[in-house]
């Protein structure tokens, strides 16, 4: 999707009401504006981002960290809508389900082998 974050902060510590910047390119590589906010803090545990402007009638992104006994489980809960009504439901079918899905499965890869390969 070619997402590129705008907004520097790399080194900033999350906070409620944290604005960040991206381009998106969802749809032929058109690229696309998108602004989440942060609207949950819960330091080490969790924290949540919506969509004040975007591709999205309606995204809200819940972050959870979970401890176990192998570390920390990742845990993504996303909650969102398609604007344009019938043609963003068949966007979904078509599309978007399958491209949101090819996004968390690469971020769990890069994770996975960032943090369990480290000691090998």
């Amino acid at each position: 999707m070619n997402f590129v974050v705008l907004s520097d902060v790399q080194d900033e510590p999350i906070f409620k009401g944290m604005e960040i910047d991206y381009t998106v390119s969802p749809v032929l590589g058109i690229p696309m504006r998108w602004k989440t906010v942060i609207s949950q803090v819960e330091d080490y545990k969790s924290f949540t981002d919506f969509q004040k402007e975007g591709p999205y009638k309606h995204w809200n992104h819940f972050h959870e960290f979970i401890p176990n006994d192998n570390g920390v489980l990742m845990k993504d809960t996303v909650d969102y809508e398609l604007p344009m009504g019938v043609l963003g439901k068949m966007a979904h079918q078509l599309f978007v389900k399958q491209k949101l899905k090819s996004i968390f499965d690469f971020r769990y890869r890069v994770l996975n082998d960032l943090f369990n390969n480290k000691h090998n």
